[in-house]
């Protein structure tokens, strides 16, 4: 089984301490988000997906990063007055972190680890290429808005590409079947 996510220390978009394991029991979905990207509309799904399952114990943790070509520039009062106006974001966020590169956050360094391969990564590497872009190699986080599942103990499980939205079939399944257990 991998490593629980729970005793890693994080800042909510407030900047105060807290403790993961306040989840416990919960499923989990960890975004990597930003407010500048082509997919910052996620945002709108992730939402949808969170008020139809948050109920049923699903708890989508928003951790903006500002990796990818600079598309999370705005201090955390930004962020979340951008993702309150702009998608009326209910679910938790989080402080601005690093998820790739040697500055990373000791949350994605566990979770890159835990699973170094994205499922369903379709047009999205090649797209990014064509824009003369060199995306990240796994286990590196390849763009905003890739998305890990943890379980009710928090191991991590599954890992999706940044093009598979809160919509996806895979994406919705899984959270079901985690939730059902």
């Amino acid at each position: 089984m991998s490593q629980s996510v729970y005793h890693i220390p994080v800042k909510d978009i407030k900047g105060q301490d807290v403790d993961l394991d306040q989840y416990q029991g919960k499923v989990l979905l960890i975004v990597n988000v930003a407010s500048k990207c082509g997919l910052t509309p996620q945002y709108e799904g992730l939402e949808k997906l969170y008020q139809a399952k948050k109920d049923q114990g699903l708890e989508i943790l928003g951790f903006p990063a500002n990796n990818f070509l600079e598309q999370e520039p705005g201090t955390n009062d930004e962020i979340q007055q951008f993702c309150s106006l702009n998608y009326d974001v209910h679910f938790p966020l989080f402080a601005k972190i690093s998820v790739a590169g040697d500055d990373k956050h000791p949350l994605y360094q566990t979770l890159t680890q835990a699973i170094p391969e994205r499922t369903g990564e379709g047009p999205w590497w090649k797209d990014l290429v064509d824009y003369g872009l060199t995306p990240n190699n796994p286990p590196e986080v390849l763009w905003n808005f890739e998305k890990f599942l943890v379980n009710k103990n928090g191991e991590i499980i599954a890992r999706f590409a940044p093009d598979i939205t809160a919509e996806d079939e895979r994406i919705v399944s899984a959270i079901e079947a985690e939730l059902a257990k």
